[in-house]
């Protein structure tokens, strides 16, 4: 029976969860799952790449002698195993079957298996004949590259395969374009060797990145999950900001924050957590459109979370040329204080409503709980401090023989851990569908997972402290997770007399090969998607693409960098429909990071390499919000039973934020710690970014201290701007650099501090011959002498009487990244001019904020004052 005109439409109906774990598989794992025979092997082969992951990523094999690989051939069977998986686990069309494999899916596997690992069967062949292919090479890639299209298309849809259709196509058809991106073409032969047998193409950086790195961390995430982190996390984070007012949010947010650090996945990240909150949140006052879409703001927030931060984090270290550890300096600011702007923008919605706050186990007096806050916090403190001091010492007295004795005390702390927790009941929490929840006490909920942090402190002990790769880092947590995941069960059964040994250590084995295959479906999708990036980074090394994009979208500017940006942000929304955030972040990165530097060099504006690329990967997360297409909304409206449309619009508005941090951290590097020497500038970086983003949000909620009227919300804003970006009102009373001789290079260069940076103005030809003038950063390292630290970065000079000329740039080096050629001539060098800290612009700033808390608050009392008088009468 249908309804009649003028009715509403019926509610939508909440998704079940296996439903919900359907649509992940569906868009990171594969909707098949055959039974019998089939399913048994396909479980294998995932196990099997697992595997050999963490073998190519250990010590072992050169400890042992066996099975080493180089770069090209863990590549090649890494794609090999990618690609199997693709025509196994992904249906070709919706109505194909999901409970077996068809013939043709098994031929296609094959085939696409055997034409990745051709670089590994026939590489000697390969290497004896370099740009010399044979007909089978030429079979080989054209079958290689037809396949991997196809399991693209099943894995991540048509737009990225239309994408590296459309620029094979460049390839080829160069001079028949356009004269501003037209070039002289290149024969079908030397397209299909340039992308299939070197590693220029699909064997390039992007694919490497995912065999040495993401897959590992992939892999921690899921093996983490599977051994109950994520949601021993969800509990700590009830436990410790339930009470608050609009505390589910709350809890949604930072739960997400925590997810963050082992996941890089958002729609996962809004199942795993939003089925447990989005329900609580609505039971608070919230709509389901608003649930929704805080959980969804969160989740995507987790991908810029370091240390994990997605793959593309990885992909910046081989793209930007600089260690993991200076990637995650760079972004922490940022992530923190989008996170902490979130958590408040839910703090004012809940005001909005009068949310009341969860009711928890037992009430305690105020001093009691001020005081378990300091008691926790204090106890945090001391055993990070006891474990960094302890593990320095230990290395101090023992040298070489210390990773062993860490070792052995990483896993005496872990029985005594679990031995702890085994003494008490694992803590369940109540159904969130129920009509009302209680919260359970926070240290009862903390004691009984704090095993869990011991791979989470290996994983950043051996990325920040000792600096390791962040493939053995990885290495070395999933090590860790592993244990945890073979003997957390059997050893709780020991520890607390229960008779079901045998059946606990099954378990164990049954959950440690779940995670393992898990972990490497999960990484289908990404494996495909780095691969088929290639196809464009390999089309612009074959063609010198980046210097027509440069010409390009000078023409489409102007030449305006910040046109140049917005255009940038566009394009990762609208491929980021179609193309998960990976290769959204290789094609864009690619294609406009070099462009946007040297448009902007050409327009005197210094801007560092990471932070375009900073830019590139935040707007590329934001397409899994914004509509029509935004999964992650998607997956939230799905368990809010709400419209995934107004889920992802109201999200995109929470996110607001995030789309505005990148655009203020192009022009002012300090949000990312660069151009900061001394603590106390850092500390004021810090607290105005922290104040600034909690104001945007204000603003953009049209809500402070109480509902805020129009011109506040406008000053507001206006404040957020001085605090952000404070350079901009200091630049247009005091110029931020003065020109230096040319002649003093070696004796500024010498006196930069660590990590400083060199900006030089330079002029020379282009390929095209015409004379351009740019302004150029070159990143330095260590002090030293002038000269010295040049070189290091790739710098050498010639000093003739009247000039300075660039005598050579080492490839690879941050003098090339920055954008140096040989032969230029250096006009002058830029140092920071002698004026006014544009840190004082902050006190006017807090001046004009004082005047709306005191407008705000004079209302907000008049409106008490009122309501007082009302209950008296």
């Amino acid at each position: 029976m249908t309804s009649s005109v003028g009715e509403p439409p019926p509610p939508r109906r909440a998704a079940t969860e296996a439903e919900l774990q359907a649509l992940v598989a569906a868009a990171g794992t594969g909707a098949r799952e055959p039974a019998g025979w089939t399913g048994r092997l396909l479980f294998g082969v995932a196990i099997a790449w697992s595997l050999f992951q963490i073998w190519y990523a250990s010590p072992l094999p050169f400890t042992l002698g066996v099975l080493i690989l180089n770069d090209t051939e863990a590549r090649s069977i890494h794609l090999a195993f990618a690609v199997f998986l693709a025509f196994t686990a992904y249906p070709a069309w919706r109505r194909s079957p999901r409970d077996r494999v068809p013939w043709a899916d098994w031929a296609l596997a094959a085939a696409g298996a055997f034409c990745a690992g051709y670089l590994f069967l026939f590489y000697r062949q390969l290497a004896e004949r370099p740009g010399l292919p044979n007909t089978p090479d030429y079979v080989a890639a054209v079958g290689g590259l037809l396949i991997l299209l196809e399991a693209t298309r099943r894995s991540l849809g048509p737009p990225l395969v239309i994408v590296a259709l459309v620029f094979l196509t460049y390839s080829y058809a160069g001079p028949y374009m356009p004269e501003v991106i037209g070039h002289k073409g290149a024969s079908i032969t030397k397209v299909i060797n340039h992308q299939w047998l070197t590693t220029e193409g699909v064997f390039g950086v992007s694919l490497g990145v995912s065999t040495s790195f993401v897959f590992l961390f992939v892999l921690f995430g899921s093996l983490l999950e599977k051994a109950g982190a994520g949601n021993y996390m969800m509990q700590v984070s009830v436990a410790l900001l339930g009470h608050l007012r609009g505390g589910p949010a709350k809890v949604a947010v930072v739960s997400s924050a925590l997810n963050g650090l082992i996941s890089g996945s958002s729609i996962s990240n809004v199942v795993s957590g939003g089925i447990f909150t989005i329900p609580m949140m609505k039971r608070t006052g919230l709509s389901g459109v608003k649930a929704g879409a805080i959980e969804t703001a969160s989740s995507v927030n987790g991908q810029i979370m370091p240390p994990v931060m997605g793959a593309a984090a990885f992909l910046m270290t081989e793209f930007v040329g600089i260690p993991y550890t200076q990637v995650v300096k760079h972004a922490i600011l940022p992530a923190v204080v989008s996170y902490i702007a979130l958590f408040y923008i839910v703090h004012l919605e809940a005001l909005k409503i009068g949310s009341e706050p969860l009711v928890p186990d037992r009430a305690r007096p105020i001093r009691e709980r001020l005081l378990a806050g300091a008691v926790g916090l204090g106890g945090t403190l001391a055993a990070s401090a006891f474990i960094y001091f302890g593990i320095v010492g230990v290395q101090a007295a023992f040298g070489g023989h210390a990773g062993r004795i860490v070792a052995a005390a990483g896993g005496l702390a872990y029985l005594g851990l679990l031995a702890y927790a085994a003494r008490f009941p694992d803590l369940e929490l109540d159904d969130p569908s129920a009509p009302l929840i209680r919260l359970p006490d926070t240290w009862p909920t903390v004691r009984t997972g704090l095993h869990y942090l011991l791979p989470l402190v290996v994983l950043i002990w051996c990325l920040m402290i000792e600096q390791l790769s962040p493939g053995l880092s990885a290495f070395w947590a999933t090590a860790a997770v592993l244990g945890i995941l073979l003997t957390q069960r059997p050893l709780l059964a020991l520890l607390r007399g229960d008779r079901a040994l045998g059946v606990a250590t099954w378990l164990g084995l049954v959950e440690t090969a779940d995670a393992l295959a898990l972990g490497a479906r999960n990484m289908i999708s990404v494996g495909v998607a780095t691969a088929t990036a290639g196809i464009v980074v390999g089309t612009v090394t074959l063609t010198g693409m980046s210097l027509i994009m440069t010409d390009f979208v000078e023409l489409i500017s102007g030449g305006n960098v910040f046109v140049m940006l917005v255009m940038t942000a566009g394009t990762c929304l609208v491929l980021g429909m179609g193309i998960p955030t990976t290769a959204n972040y290789i094609l864009i990165a690619t294609l406009m990071a070099p462009v946007i530097v040297e448009l902007g060099a050409q327009g005197g504006l210094v801007i560092p390499l990471i932070a375009v690329h900073l830019f590139v990967f935040y707007f590329g997360i934001m397409a899994d919000v914004t509509p029509p297409v935004g999964l992650a909304s998607y997956a939230a409206a799905a368990i809010s039973g709400e419209d995934p449309i107004k889920t992802g619009l109201q999200g995109s508005v929470y996110s607001l934020r995030t789309a505005l941090l990148p655009f203020l951290f192009i022009f002012n590097p300090q949000l990312l710690f660069i151009g900061v020497h001394h603590w106390v500038e850092a500390v004021l970086v810090i607290g105005a970014a922290t104040l600034g983003m909690l104001l945007f949000a204000a603003g953009t909620m049209n809500y402070f201290l109480t509902r805020s009227r129009l011109w506040e919300s406008a000053v507001l804003l206006l404040v957020t701007f001085a605090l952000l970006r404070p350079d901009f009102w200091m630049n247009q009373v005091y110029p931020q650099y003065r020109d230096e001789p040319a002649g003093r290079i070696v004796e500024i260069a010498g006196a930069l501090p660590d990590i400083g940076r060199l900006n030089l103005v330079v002029q020379g030809e282009n390929l095209e011959g015409n004379t351009v003038t740019k302004t150029v950063s070159v990143r330095l390292g260590s002090p030293g002498e002038g000269r010295r630290r040049m070189a290091d970065a790739g710098l050498r000079i010639i000093e003739g009487p009247t000039e300075v000329t660039v005598a050579t740039v080492a490839l690879g080096s941050a003098a090339r990244r920055s954008g140096l050629e040989a032969g230029w001539q250096v006009l002058a060098v830029k140092v920071p001019a002698d004026r006014p800290s544009p840190h004082l612009v902050y006190l006017p700033s807090l001046a004009l904020l004082g005047v709306v808390v005191l407008t705000q608050r004079a209302r907000l009392g008049r409106r008490q004052d009122r309501g007082r008088g009302a209950q008296l009468s």
